[in-house]
């Protein structure tokens, strides 16, 4: 589908952070919690709460959507649900490929939020011989060596790399040959992409080292306070602030 490909987003052309960019999935996902509850308007301050960002750092961000609110009122929740899923692209159809249908990849692709926000899981592919033609959540997966033919097929312009970090830059560079310009990597490695793709790289061992770090911080707090001392004060660390004071971006649940 040609569409997948060509359209990109309002929001660069727009000069909108990416920052704040990273922080729209934070909010539709509580507006869209708001909306299945029938919730009609919301206020900056009980947004940014469900959230998890302070209501002037929303305010700003919606600012460069051009949504104010209303004084006494708020924001209307179903028109915020649009414009916000307008500006990440979600009222379009954007097919995806899978590569990778292990353990992690087969979990992928019985994830059942991707439907609902936008994307369409196109294939499934893996270099396992054997895996060919076995179906994972409906789809019958597909050998690696019709990755090219299902990327031109599918119009795909995304794809998600769930392969060991050995087979993940090889994948990469196939996938970008072929005309994939984003890409979610959940391998273990760093991978080089030329100038124009797009790479958001998920590890979780890296979140988990990180949540490790906080709770050795938090047992010397606690050690501390028994020996007398003032405990330091603490944070949600999923809104810590970055050197330039922005929110680290990163993903949605």
């Amino acid at each position: 589908m040609a569409t997948g490909r060509t359209h990109r987003p309002a929001t660069r052309s727009r000069g909108i952070p990416e920052a704040t960019v990273a922080r729209l999935p934070l909010y539709l996902r509580a507006l869209t919690a708001l909306s299945e509850r029938s919730v009609p308007t919301v206020s900056s301050e009980e947004l940014a709460a469900a959230a998890g960002v302070n209501s002037a750092k929303l305010r700003k961000d919606f600012s460069y959507l051009g949504s104010y609110g209303t004084r006494g009122v708020g924001y209307d929740v179903e028109y915020l649900v649009y414009q916000i899923s307008r500006e990440l692209g979600l009222t379009q159809d954007w097919p995806v490929v899978i590569v990778g249908i292990g353990n992690l990849g087969a979990a992928l692709a019985n994830y059942g939020g991707f439907a609902s926000r936008g994307f369409r899981v196109a294939a499934l592919i893996d270099a396992d011989p054997a895996m060919a033609g076995k179906p994972v959540a409906g789809i019958p997966v597909q050998h690696t060596d019709e990755l090219e033919k299902i990327i031109k097929d599918n119009g795909v312009s995304i794809g998600v790399i769930a392969t060991p970090a050995g087979a993940a830059q090889q994948v990469c560079d196939r996938l970008v040959a072929a005309g994939v310009t984003s890409i979610l990597n959940f391998a273990p490695t760093v991978l080089t992409v030329p100038d124009g793709v797009d790479v958001r790289k998920v590890d979780l061992s890296i979140e988990l080292q990180i949540l490790a770090f906080h709770e050795q911080r938090k047992a010397g707090e606690e050690t501390a306070a028994g020996d007398g001392a003032l405990p330091a004060a603490t944070r949600d660390t999923s809104t810590d602030q970055g050197p330039d004071g922005d929110v680290p971006a990163v993903m949605p649940a």
